[in-house]
């Protein structure tokens, strides 16, 4: 059997950490080279981290980029690398990979699709790539594409499978949104069987500010087949024989290859460059990769969810997480995310109650952080909120109580939250989730005060099944019960449940879903099922609330079309 030893090296930089990420490159040639394999592969942009942003509009960076990359040559003995990084050269930044062989940086691609949508800004930062290349090493044909490079049919994966290449060696640094592995493997069977090539996509791993990336790297063969999966949310250097014999069988059982080659005239644009190595290919019996199974939903969010969080505190340097604690269900999600993100140890749950907190709320405050086993403080505002309700008495004289006096009281609690961090060096994470963004529904300088947005981009009946989820992982009601079955209330006022202000969120999130993530129109949402004044009223709120989702804390993106990130709307417009 003619089979190539492949490792992937799913890890998780640190934007602009160069030293910390060529020596986490250097750890894992070194495991590779133990492992047996004759190529490694390392993420799109592994040596700067993804996304550097306008780190790359400075000059001494991509430069430090270049110069830490040859640094790499010689941890490449024995071993065909590829490792993603920021070049400089010709006066312009590109996108590229490192091509090493035998301690030797023999060649450079540079990523021809660059993406512009988004969250993707690369036609801002990089130029434009126009070669393809088929790199030989001995017997074996391999090519070299970064990311969107194949997320289209055409260039540059068929000019080097018709070139003869019979694997594709693709680097990514691909951000999560729910079922984003499943779509990614969808894709890549059909570029695989279409091409009649193997290919091997690998992915980044970790959170890096609003992104998170899920890894699940894997390995196709020319058929479209999965033979070998990385984890999720977890670092991995996947091992896996890529049987080339394979390739060539299936591509004497498709004409397609010889019809396209006579089309171009037998030219297929690419490029041969011989890497000066032959690699062992000689393999009896091949060794298949490991095989992780893709999570559920629920899982998969929780998981992106927390090692989002967990990144972002590490890589921004906090060692501890503050949250209001108000016994609902939001809050009680943001600790226990927390809680599995950082340690209970380095977690404080804050009890915020005023004049109109419920005893049941108060409780399962408490139970919650009995149950987590995180430092649970009790603070009451109602001595601030008095005060300040008499300091604006006589500006106040003459109107009925309102919205006014009701966000007294979160904002009183968002300066407790904030003193806590000012004193203690803790994080705040928010507790707001999508639902409440898009409407509107919080507190300028209240619940919405904070560093860390956890459910940013998690509506609200996706926070109720993340709940039932992590209970029944746990064994037992980690999150009390009441917390997920009650009303939900700020409460603010005597009675208050938010489907005073809100539809009911089973019908709330449909809509906001259709208007924020699909942009439907009014008629379209309507010609679903939803009565039309419901629709209006929905849209509007979310339309005249983008000012407070400007001031927002940065928060996980888990949806295809997250606040911020993707979905960029002026706040001065007059259309609707």
């Amino acid at each position: 059997m003619k089979a190539l030893r492949l490792g992937l090296a799913q890890v998780d930089t640190m934007v602009g950490d160069i030293e910390g990420n060529t020596e986490k490159i250097r750890a894992q040639l070194a495991a590779a080279r133990a492992a047996g394999c004759d190529i490694v592969a390392f993420p799109e942009l592994a040596v700067t981290g993804y996304p550097p942003e306008d780190l790359v509009l400075r000059r001494a960076f991509c430069e430090a980029s270049r110069e830490a990359t040859a640094g790499l040559a010689e941890a490449t003995r024995g071993l065909v690398a590829v490792v993603g990084f920021v070049d400089w050269r010709d006066d312009d930044a590109y996108n590229a990979a490192a091509v090493f062989a035998d301690g030797r940086w023999v060649d450079t691609y540079d990523k021809q699709r660059l993406p512009n949508y988004g969250v993707f800004d690369e036609e801002r930062y990089f130029r434009a790539g126009r070669r393809t290349a088929v790199y030989r090493a001995g017997g074996v044909r391999f090519g070299v594409s970064i990311c969107e490079d194949i997320w289209y049919p055409g260039a540059p994966l068929d000019a080097m499978a018709l070139a003869g290449a019979e694997l594709c060696i693709n680097i990514n640094a691909s951000p999560y949104h729910r079922g984003k592995a499943r779509e990614r493997e969808r894709m890549l069977a059909t570029r695989a069987a279409d091409n009649s090539i193997a290919v091997a996509y690998l992915n980044a791993v970790g959170g890096q500010d609003e992104l998170v990336f899920d890894g699940a790297s894997v390995v196709m063969d020319a058929e479209g087949r999965t033979v070998a999966r990385a984890r999720q949310f977890a670092e991995e250097l996947l091992v896996v024989d890529v049987d080339l014999d394979e390739v060539a069988q299936r591509r004497l059982h498709d004409p397609r290859r010889r019809v396209e080659l006579r089309a171009r005239d037998w030219e297929t644009g690419a490029e041969f460059v011989d890497l000066g190595v032959a690699l062992e290919t000689s393999r009896e019996p091949a060794m298949g990769g490991a095989m992780a199974a893709l999570m559920d939903e629920e899982e998969e969010v929780w998981s992106a969810l927390v090692l989002a969080t967990r990144d972002y505190l590490r890589k921004t340097g906090f060692r501890e997480a503050i949250i209001g604690l108000s016994g609902g269900i939001d809050s009680a999600v943001v600790a226990a995310v927390a809680v599995d993100a950082i340690g209970a140890e380095r977690v404080i749950g804050v009890s915020m109650p005023s004049r109109y907190s419920s005893e049941h709320s108060k409780e399962d405050a408490r139970a919650l952080a009995e149950n987590l086993g995180i430092r649970f403080l009790t603070i009451p505002i109602e001595p601030a909120h008095a005060a300040m309700l008499e300091m604006m008495a006589d500006v106040f004289e003459g109107s009925d109580p309102g919205t006014a006096e009701e966000n007294l009281q979160a904002r009183q609690r968002g300066n407790v939250l904030m003193t806590l961090s000012n004193k203690t060096g803790a994080i705040v994470l928010t507790t707001g989730n999508k639902s409440e963004m898009a409407t509107g529904y919080a507190t300028l300088y209240g619940d919405m005060a904070g560093g860390y947005a956890v459910l940013k981009d998690v509506p609200k009946t996706l926070v109720y099944r993340l709940a039932r989820w992590r209970n029944a992982r746990a064994g037992k009601p980690w999150i009390p019960e009441r917390s997920i079955t009650k009303p939900p209330s700020a409460e603010l006022r005597p009675g208050q449940l938010d489907q005073d202000s809100l539809p009911p969120y089973e019908v709330l999130d449909p809509i906001l879903e259709a208007y924020v993530e699909d942009d439907r129109t009014v008629d379209e949402i309507v010609a679903m099922g939803f009565e039309r004044a419901t629709v209006e009223r929905v849209v509007r709120m979310v339309d005249r609330n983008e000012y407070k989702r400007r001031q927002a804390a940065p928060g996980v993106k888990i949806t295809p079309r997250a606040f911020g990130r993707d979905r960029r709307l002026p706040l001065a417009a007059k259309y609707r």
